[in-house]
């Protein structure tokens, strides 16, 4: 895939992880799609409506992406997925590790784009699932300017009362986003091993901590 297109594709991903914000406890026994819906809007407009985000101040966006989104993701699933079958082979620090770097990679790349947030509006469409299904898919559409966006959820209800909902993939145009990661990750692996990998996402963390 090439850089231009998948730069687009994390930003538009940004829209879709706003959903997550401010997940209350009390929501852990709503329907994943009514989750999705309610807090949507919510969400968007607070993006719309936050001088802050709009002008751009990264750190303010950053420290609202890892307290609000990130406690509602399954970052260990999403992490074992983008890195793929080498993730068994890794040990307990090197799989430490791979998580820490990619879900700063992730803050970074939903922060940078959460400014870009105008005047899009989410509807999320019938969602076909019965009460007992622990593992959804939630479909959605961002409209505003231009054809509307394909936005579709992976969630999972975690165990334990309380729990709710969590998110271990995201979709835009048909293309998953673990399975666009595991893609890049398997070239580094493949080429430098999976402390290749690690030093990699880390130098790519580092020069987008520079950048703001």
């Amino acid at each position: 895939m090439k850089r231009r297109f998948f730069s687009h594709l994390c930003a538009l991903l940004v829209v879709s992880a706003s959903t997550l914000l401010a997940l209350p406890v009390s929501a852990a026994d709503e329907a994943a799609d009514a989750l999705i819906k309610r807090l949507s809007t919510d969400v968007l407009d607070n993006i719309k409506s936050d001088k802050a985000i709009q002008a751009g101040d990264v750190s303010r966006i950053v420290s609202l992406v890892d307290a609000k989104i990130m406690p509602n993701v399954n970052f260990q699933r999403m992490t074992a997925s983008a890195v793929g079958p080498a993730w068994r082979q890794a040990t307990p620090e090197q799989q430490k590790r791979l998580q820490e770097e990619f879900k700063t990679l992730l803050v970074r790349t939903y922060a940078g784009a959460l400014s870009q947030v105008s005047d899009q509006t989410i509807f999320v469409k019938p969602m076909r699932a019965s009460a007992e299904d622990k593992d959804v898919v939630v479909r959605t559409e961002v409209k505003g300017r231009g054809d509307p966006i394909q936005l579709d959820y992976k969630l999972e209800k975690t165990p334990g009362e309380g729990a709710g909902w969590k998110i271990y993939n995201l979709n835009v145009l048909g293309v998953w986003l673990m399975e666009t990661y595991r893609s890049q990750f398997s070239q580094e692996i493949n080429a430098k091993g999976l402390n290749g990998l690690i030093t990699t996402l880390a130098d790519r963390n580092k020069a987008n901590a520079k950048k703001g």
